[in-house]
């Protein structure tokens, strides 16, 4: 990308991230997300996606700087030479997905999620879940105490620690990935094209109740969820050289 002329700088709560927010603007200047030639969040993985939900429509790429915990998607922090890191950073796209909702109740939303929707169990028993795929049924009932949808750049995170598959980042591929499941036994889940479309129908909703989340947005007491790619929002991160979203996946898989 050309090198930046203005820097937006946001910052999450943390200590750390609020320190490095007024070293950073001091140094090099501040103005609105609006204006802003790059965002640069600094904060944890929690604190980018929050970030990414929050500037999606603006055309203004995003480089963050660990000043969390994981960092899976955030750049190392340093003060020192950043229009030059940001003028070499390389761009990596990705698109969220859309969870759609109904309710018991009859209402419904909807949500976007950079990492992954899931489903879980809001009670003591199992779920019961019916699963379709493109409007055609591919699995009757699974009993598990959750499922989830990812993305490539998601496939590290909820997914990951599920047993789920790691994504390389131009995969086109989503991992539906089950959680602790009791029948089919341990069945893990399923590979799908990024084009598909995920159904799940809950069944017996009122003894065995489940939520929905998308990148932590809950949603109580559905009844079904549809999962699809949503391409028309497209997400741009900015990694240094050599430390990008298919480097550190393919690094994941050998540490």
């Amino acid at each position: 990308m050309p090198k930046a002329h203005a820097i937006a700088f946001l910052a999450s709560r943390a200590p750390d991230a609020q320190t490095a927010l007024a070293r950073l603007t001091t140094r090099y200047g501040q103005c609105a997300p609006e204006a802003a030639d790059v965002i640069v969040a600094l904060g944890g993985d929690g604190f980018m996606l929050q970030t990414l939900h929050g500037t999606m429509d603006l055309d203004a790429p995003t480089y963050g700087m660990n000043r969390g915990t994981v960092g899976f998607l955030m750049n190392e922090y340093a003060e020192d030479d950043l229009p030059e890191r940001l003028a070499a950073a390389e761009e990596a796209v990705t698109n969220p997905l859309r969870m759609r909702t109904t309710c018991a109740n009859g209402s419904t939303s909807q949500a976007l999620a950079i990492n992954e929707v899931s489903l879980l169990r809001a009670g003591p028993q199992a779920a019961r879940l019916r699963i379709s795929v493109d409007d055609k049924v591919r699995m009757e009932e699974l009993v598990c105490d959750g499922a989830l949808v990812c993305t490539p750049a998601g496939s590290t995170a909820y997914n990951y620690s599920a047993h789920g598959p790691i994504l390389p980042i131009g995969s086109d591929v989503l991992a539906l990935t089950a959680m602790s499941a009791f029948r089919p036994r341990r069945w893990r889940g399923a590979l799908l094209p990024k084009a598909a479309r995920v159904r799940f129908d809950v069944l017996d909703p009122d003894k065995r109740p489940m939520m929905a989340e998308a990148d932590s947005r809950s949603v109580r007491d559905v009844i079904t969820v549809e999962i699809e790619s949503e391409p028309a929002v497209c997400h741009r991160l900015l990694f240094d050289p050599g430390h990008g979203l298919e480097e550190r996946l393919l690094r994941e898989q050998f540490t």
